[in-house]
Protein backbone atom coordinates (compact mmCIF):
# COMPACT_ATOMS: atom_id res chain seq x y z
CA UNK A 1 0.00 0.00 0.00
CA UNK A 2 2.86 2.26 0.93
CA UNK A 3 4.47 1.93 -2.76
CA UNK A 4 1.65 2.69 -4.46
CA UNK A 5 1.12 5.56 -2.32
CA UNK A 6 4.70 6.76 -3.07
CA UNK A 7 4.41 5.90 -6.63
CA UNK A 8 0.90 8.26 -6.95
CA UNK A 9 2.85 11.01 -4.90
CA UNK A 10 5.51 10.55 -7.53
CA UNK A 11 3.46 10.41 -10.76
CA UNK A 12 1.80 13.55 -8.88
CA UNK A 13 5.60 15.33 -8.50
CA UNK A 14 6.39 14.86 -12.21
CA UNK A 15 2.88 16.03 -13.65
CA UNK A 16 3.31 19.39 -11.73
CA UNK A 17 6.64 20.00 -12.92
CA UNK A 18 6.27 18.96 -16.54
CA UNK A 19 3.17 21.46 -16.29
CA UNK A 20 5.80 24.43 -15.14
CA UNK A 21 7.99 23.87 -17.11
CA UNK A 22 5.26 23.77 -19.71
CA UNK A 23 4.56 27.01 -18.95
CA UNK A 24 8.02 28.67 -19.23
CA UNK A 25 8.00 27.81 -23.39
CA UNK A 26 4.63 30.07 -23.52
CA UNK A 27 5.86 32.96 -25.48
CA UNK A 28 5.98 36.39 -23.50
CA UNK A 29 3.44 38.94 -25.28
CA UNK A 30 4.52 42.57 -25.05
CA UNK A 31 2.87 45.02 -22.82
CA UNK A 32 0.45 47.24 -24.05
CA UNK A 33 2.35 50.48 -24.12
CA UNK A 34 5.11 48.21 -26.01
CA UNK A 35 7.75 48.85 -23.78
CA UNK A 36 9.79 45.93 -22.49
CA UNK A 37 12.95 46.63 -23.43
CA UNK A 38 13.92 48.25 -20.31
CA UNK A 39 12.72 45.59 -17.60
CA UNK A 40 15.19 43.36 -19.40
CA UNK A 41 17.84 45.10 -17.62
CA UNK A 42 15.54 44.78 -14.13
CA UNK A 43 16.73 42.71 -11.24
CA UNK A 44 13.18 42.10 -9.05
CA UNK A 45 14.08 40.29 -5.29
CA UNK A 46 10.87 39.55 -4.10
CA UNK A 47 11.95 40.24 -0.97
CA UNK A 48 12.53 44.30 -1.90
CA UNK A 49 10.07 46.51 -0.54
CA UNK A 50 8.42 49.29 -3.11
CA UNK A 51 10.52 52.42 -2.54
CA UNK A 52 13.78 49.41 -3.65
CA UNK A 53 11.42 48.09 -6.58
CA UNK A 54 11.13 51.59 -7.79
CA UNK A 55 14.80 52.42 -7.35
CA UNK A 56 15.78 49.60 -9.24
CA UNK A 57 12.94 50.60 -12.14
CA UNK A 58 14.83 53.80 -12.60
CA UNK A 59 18.38 52.67 -12.76
CA UNK A 60 16.85 50.17 -15.51
CA UNK A 61 15.59 53.42 -17.39
CA UNK A 62 18.81 55.37 -16.85
CA UNK A 63 20.58 57.31 -19.23
CA UNK A 64 23.04 59.80 -19.68
CA UNK A 65 20.26 63.46 -19.00
CA UNK A 66 22.82 65.71 -18.12
CA UNK A 67 20.03 68.33 -18.75
CA UNK A 68 17.60 66.72 -17.14
CA UNK A 69 16.09 69.54 -14.82
CA UNK A 70 15.50 71.61 -18.05
CA UNK A 71 14.39 68.50 -19.95
CA UNK A 72 11.83 67.50 -17.40
CA UNK A 73 10.47 70.80 -17.29
CA UNK A 74 10.08 71.26 -21.17
CA UNK A 75 8.38 68.24 -21.20
CA UNK A 76 5.99 69.69 -18.75
CA UNK A 77 5.49 72.62 -20.59
CA UNK A 78 5.14 70.35 -23.70
CA UNK A 79 2.55 68.06 -22.10
CA UNK A 80 0.35 71.03 -20.91
CA UNK A 81 0.51 72.66 -24.66
CA UNK A 82 0.17 69.57 -25.54
CA UNK A 83 -3.89 69.11 -23.98
CA UNK A 84 -4.43 72.30 -23.84
CA UNK A 85 -3.84 73.66 -27.00
CA UNK A 86 -1.80 71.43 -29.58
CA UNK A 87 -5.20 68.43 -29.25
CA UNK A 88 -8.18 70.95 -29.61
CA UNK A 89 -6.92 72.41 -32.94
CA UNK A 90 -6.38 69.10 -33.75
CA UNK A 91 -9.68 67.83 -32.83
CA UNK A 92 -10.93 70.92 -34.55
CA UNK A 93 -9.15 70.57 -37.62
CA UNK A 94 -10.31 66.92 -37.90
CA UNK A 95 -13.76 67.88 -37.10
CA UNK A 96 -13.99 70.74 -39.97
CA UNK A 97 -12.38 69.04 -42.65
CA UNK A 98 -13.23 65.93 -44.49
CA UNK A 99 -10.87 62.68 -44.25
CA UNK A 100 -9.80 63.36 -48.25
CA UNK A 101 -8.85 67.05 -47.40
CA UNK A 102 -6.71 65.86 -44.35
CA UNK A 103 -4.89 63.50 -46.25
CA UNK A 104 -4.88 65.53 -49.44
CA UNK A 105 -2.83 68.15 -47.03
CA UNK A 106 -0.69 65.10 -45.38
CA UNK A 107 0.85 64.09 -48.61
CA UNK A 108 1.39 67.32 -49.86
CA UNK A 109 3.26 68.18 -46.84
CA UNK A 110 5.02 64.90 -46.56
CA UNK A 111 6.12 65.37 -50.74
CA UNK A 112 7.80 68.31 -49.43
CA UNK A 113 9.41 66.71 -46.85
CA UNK A 114 10.64 64.05 -49.56
CA UNK A 115 13.22 66.76 -51.01
CA UNK A 116 15.33 66.73 -47.07
CA UNK A 117 15.01 62.93 -47.27
CA UNK A 118 16.57 62.92 -51.27
CA UNK A 119 19.16 65.45 -49.48
CA UNK A 120 20.22 63.03 -46.54
CA UNK A 121 20.17 59.78 -48.63
CA UNK A 122 22.71 61.05 -51.18
CA UNK A 123 24.88 62.37 -48.47
CA UNK A 124 24.92 59.09 -47.09
CA UNK A 125 25.68 57.24 -49.92
CA UNK A 126 22.56 55.35 -50.23
CA UNK A 127 22.31 54.79 -53.51
CA UNK A 128 19.05 52.88 -54.27
CA UNK A 129 17.14 55.11 -51.68
CA UNK A 130 18.36 58.02 -53.33
CA UNK A 131 16.67 56.94 -56.55
CA UNK A 132 13.34 55.42 -55.24
CA UNK A 133 12.97 58.98 -53.61
CA UNK A 134 13.79 60.47 -56.56
CA UNK A 135 10.80 58.45 -58.12
CA UNK A 136 8.94 59.34 -55.72
CA UNK A 137 9.22 63.56 -55.94
CA UNK A 138 8.44 62.96 -59.26
CA UNK A 139 5.84 60.87 -59.08
CA UNK A 140 3.77 62.63 -56.29
CA UNK A 141 4.72 66.40 -58.04
CA UNK A 142 3.13 65.00 -61.55
CA UNK A 143 0.79 62.45 -61.72
CA UNK A 144 -0.03 63.25 -57.93
CA UNK A 145 -0.65 66.72 -58.59
CA UNK A 146 2.11 68.76 -56.53
CA UNK A 147 1.91 66.18 -54.26
CA UNK A 148 -1.50 66.31 -52.88
CA UNK A 149 -2.06 62.97 -53.95
CA UNK A 150 0.25 59.83 -53.18
CA UNK A 151 0.54 57.40 -56.42
CA UNK A 152 4.27 56.54 -55.38
CA UNK A 153 3.54 54.60 -52.54
CA UNK A 154 0.59 52.21 -54.58
CA UNK A 155 3.19 51.86 -56.81
CA UNK A 156 5.51 50.40 -54.29
CA UNK A 157 7.75 53.20 -53.22
CA UNK A 158 6.83 53.98 -49.68
CA UNK A 159 8.24 57.04 -47.55
CA UNK A 160 11.18 56.55 -46.06
CA UNK A 161 12.37 59.20 -43.71
CA UNK A 162 16.10 60.63 -43.80
CA UNK A 163 17.71 63.78 -41.73
CA UNK A 164 20.87 65.51 -41.13
CA UNK A 165 21.27 64.14 -37.65
CA UNK A 166 21.06 60.62 -39.44
CA UNK A 167 23.64 62.03 -41.69
CA UNK A 168 26.10 63.56 -39.05
CA UNK A 169 25.41 59.92 -36.95
CA UNK A 170 26.52 58.02 -40.40
CA UNK A 171 29.87 60.29 -40.32
CA UNK A 172 30.33 59.10 -36.64
CA UNK A 173 28.72 62.36 -35.24
CA UNK A 174 27.86 61.52 -31.27
CA UNK A 175 24.49 62.10 -30.45
CA UNK A 176 25.76 64.20 -27.34
CA UNK A 177 23.49 64.93 -24.16
CA UNK A 178 19.51 64.32 -24.52
CA UNK A 179 17.67 67.35 -25.22
CA UNK A 180 13.71 67.99 -25.20
CA UNK A 181 12.86 70.94 -27.34
CA UNK A 182 9.63 73.17 -26.54
CA UNK A 183 6.90 71.70 -29.01
CA UNK A 184 8.83 69.62 -31.05
CA UNK A 185 9.76 66.84 -28.44
CA UNK A 186 12.14 64.83 -27.29
CA UNK A 187 15.92 64.70 -29.47
CA UNK A 188 19.44 65.44 -28.67
CA UNK A 189 22.09 68.16 -29.78
CA UNK A 190 23.07 66.19 -33.27
CA UNK A 191 19.46 65.91 -33.78
CA UNK A 192 18.68 69.52 -33.46
CA UNK A 193 21.57 70.92 -35.22
CA UNK A 194 20.27 68.13 -37.89
CA UNK A 195 16.89 69.79 -37.96
CA UNK A 196 18.22 73.53 -38.56
CA UNK A 197 20.40 72.48 -41.55
CA UNK A 198 17.15 70.45 -43.22
CA UNK A 199 15.30 73.88 -42.29
CA UNK A 200 17.94 76.18 -44.03
CA UNK A 201 18.51 73.60 -46.96
CA UNK A 202 14.27 73.35 -47.52
CA UNK A 203 14.00 76.76 -47.45
CA UNK A 204 17.09 77.62 -50.29
CA UNK A 205 15.99 74.99 -52.36
CA UNK A 206 12.46 76.67 -52.31
CA UNK A 207 10.42 73.70 -53.77
CA UNK A 208 7.02 74.51 -55.12
CA UNK A 209 7.89 77.86 -54.02
CA UNK A 210 6.04 76.89 -50.82
CA UNK A 211 8.65 78.31 -48.76
CA UNK A 212 9.03 81.83 -50.50
CA UNK A 213 5.03 81.98 -49.57
CA UNK A 214 5.17 80.88 -46.11
CA UNK A 215 7.27 83.77 -45.57
CA UNK A 216 4.57 85.79 -46.54
CA UNK A 217 1.45 83.73 -45.27
CA UNK A 218 2.64 82.41 -42.04
CA UNK A 219 -0.49 80.29 -41.87
CA UNK A 220 1.23 78.09 -44.04
CA UNK A 221 3.59 77.16 -41.26
CA UNK A 222 0.69 76.44 -38.87
CA UNK A 223 -1.47 74.63 -40.99
CA UNK A 224 2.09 72.41 -41.15
CA UNK A 225 2.26 71.78 -37.81
CA UNK A 226 -1.16 71.20 -37.14
CA UNK A 227 -0.90 68.28 -40.00
CA UNK A 228 2.59 67.26 -37.85
CA UNK A 229 0.63 66.58 -34.91
CA UNK A 230 -2.44 65.19 -36.34
CA UNK A 231 0.12 62.62 -38.33
CA UNK A 232 2.01 61.79 -34.80
CA UNK A 233 -0.15 59.11 -32.83
CA UNK A 234 1.97 59.65 -29.49
CA UNK A 235 0.10 61.09 -26.67
CA UNK A 236 1.55 62.46 -23.32
CA UNK A 237 0.04 60.62 -20.44
CA UNK A 238 -0.86 57.37 -22.98
CA UNK A 239 1.54 55.18 -20.90
CA UNK A 240 0.03 55.40 -17.57
CA UNK A 241 3.35 55.74 -16.22
CA UNK A 242 4.91 57.27 -13.46
CA UNK A 243 8.05 57.06 -15.11
CA UNK A 244 6.85 58.09 -18.86
CA UNK A 245 9.65 60.46 -18.93
CA UNK A 246 12.62 57.89 -18.90
CA UNK A 247 10.68 55.27 -20.82
CA UNK A 248 10.47 58.30 -23.87
CA UNK A 249 13.70 59.51 -23.36
CA UNK A 250 15.11 55.42 -23.04
CA UNK A 251 13.11 54.82 -26.64
CA UNK A 252 14.35 57.93 -28.31
CA UNK A 253 18.21 57.18 -27.02
CA UNK A 254 18.58 53.82 -27.05
CA UNK A 255 16.35 51.61 -29.34
CA UNK A 256 16.21 54.62 -32.05
CA UNK A 257 19.90 54.84 -32.49
CA UNK A 258 20.66 50.59 -31.64
CA UNK A 259 17.92 48.87 -33.22
CA UNK A 260 18.62 47.63 -36.25
CA UNK A 261 16.43 49.04 -39.40
CA UNK A 262 15.77 48.06 -43.41
CA UNK A 263 15.61 52.04 -43.91
CA UNK A 264 19.43 51.92 -43.19
CA UNK A 265 20.31 49.56 -45.90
Amino acid sequence: MAKHLLLIAALLCAGYAQADNSKANIPVTPDPDGFTEPLKKLKFNPGLDQREFERSTLNALNIYDPLESWNRRVYHFNYRFDQWVFLPVVDGYRYVTPSFLRTGVSNFFNNLGDVPNLFNSLLQFKGQRSMETTARLLLNTTIGVAGLWDPATKMGLPRQSEDFGQTLGFYGVPGGAYLVLPILGPSNLRDTAGLAVDYTAESAINFLNVSEASSNHPEIWVLRGVDKRYQTSFRYGQLNSPFEYEKVRYVYTCLLYTSPSPRDS
